[in-house]
C-alpha cells in the first residue's frame, strides 16, 4: 500500500492517501558520511543538554529548599515585626502621622545582578543601604527602645523578603528552563538520534545490497567471459584441427601420385 517516489534529490514514501509519510535521502557514501556527522553532533549535543539539565535539576531542588526555610523564617518573623510594632505605638502613641510628616527618602534600595547557571541567566536582588534614617525625633516623649526594636526586625523582615524576591524569581527562570532543556532532551532521545540512527541502518542496508548486487554482476560478467573466452579457445582448436586435417589429406595425396610412379617402365630418353 506505500509506494517510494523520488522527489527531487530523496525518496519519500508515500502512503494510500497520497501523504508523504516518510522522507529518506538517496543511499550514497556521501550522505552516509553527512548523516554519521549529524548522529555524532545530536549525540554530544544530547549528552551536553542532559548535563545542563541535571546542573539545572540540582540548583532547581537547592532553591526550592531555601525557599521553604525562608516562608518558614518569614512567617515568625512578620509575627514578631508586627507585634513589636504594636508595641511601639502602644508605647509612643500614634507615630505613624510623625513619620509621614517627615522626608520621605528611602534608606534602603534594592539592586539586581545577574548569575550564569549552565547557560541560564538568573536574576539576583540585594539590599543596599542608601543613607541614614533621620528618625531622632521618634520616641523622644517615650517608647523610644520600642520604636528602635520594631526598627530592627522590620529591617530584618524586609532583608528576607527581598531575598525571599530573588529566590523566587530565580525558581520561576529556572522552571522554564529545565522545562525547554527537559523538551530539547526528549526531542534528541526520542525523535532525532532514532530517525538518524534509522537514516544510516537504511543507507548502511542498501549501500550492502548495492554491493551484493555489484558482486553478483561481476561474477556473471565473469562467468559469461570465460564461457566466451571457452568458446573462442574451441573455435580456434577447431580450426587448428581442420588444417591439420587438411594438411595431413594433402600429404597422403602426394605420396599416393609418388607410389603410383615406377621407374622401371619409363623408356630411356635418348639424346
Amino acid at each position: 500500500g506505500r509506494v517510494w517516489v523520488c522527489h527531487g534529490k530523496r525518496l519519500c514514501l508515500v502512503g494510500k492517501g497520497g501523504t508523504m509519510s516518510e522522507t529518506r535521502p538517496p543511499p550514497t557514501r556521501m550522505n552516509l558520511q553527512t548523516y554519521k556527522t549529524k548522529h555524532k553532533g545530536a549525540k554530544k549535543g544530547y549528552e551536553l543538554l542532559k548535563k545542563k539539565a541535571d546542573a539545572l535539576k540540582a540548583r532547581f531542588r537547592d532553591i526550592a529548599k531555601k525557599i521553604n526555610a525562608v516562608k518558614s523564617q518569614m512567617s515568625e518573623l512578620c509575627s514578631a515585626s508586627f507585634f513589636s510594632l504594636t508595641q511601639a505605638e502602644y508605647a509612643a502613641g500614634e507615630i505613624k502621622s510623625k513619620i509621614l510628616e517627615g522626608h520621605m527618602q528611602a534608606s534602603l534600595r534594592v539592586e539586581g545582578r545577574q548569575d550564569n547557571i549552565a547557560g541560564v541567566k538568573i536574576p539576583v536582588f540585594r539590599q543596599v543601604e542608601v543613607g541614614e534614617e533621620d528618625r531622632e525625633q521618634l520616641g523622644l516623649a517615650g517608647g523610644g527602645r520600642a520604636i528602635q526594636n520594631a526598627r530592627e526586625k522590620f529591617g530584618t523582615l524586609i532583608d528576607l523578603v527581598v531575598k525571599l524576591a530573588s529566590l523566587q524569581t530565580a525558581f520561576t527562570t529556572i522552571d522554564e528552563a529545565l522545562k525547554v532543556t527537559n523538551r530539547r532532551v526528549n526531542a534528541l532521545e526520542n525523535v532525532t538520534l532514532p530517525r538518524i540512527e534509522g537514516t544510516l541502518a537504511y543507507i548502511n542496508k542498501e549501500l550492502d545490497e548495492l554491493e551484493r548486487e555489484d558482486f553478483t554482476r561481476l561474477k556473471k560478467v565473469q562467468e559469461k567471459k570465460a564461457v566466451r573466452l571457452a568458446e573462442e579457445q574451441a573455435t580456434r582448436d577447431a580450426r587448428l584441427q581442420a588444417r591439420l586435417e587438411a594438411t595431413g589429406e594433402q600429404a597422403n595425396d602426394q605420396g599416393s601420385v609418388m607410389g603410383a610412379f615406377d621407374p622401371s617402365h619409363d623408356e630411356d630418353v635418348v639424346f
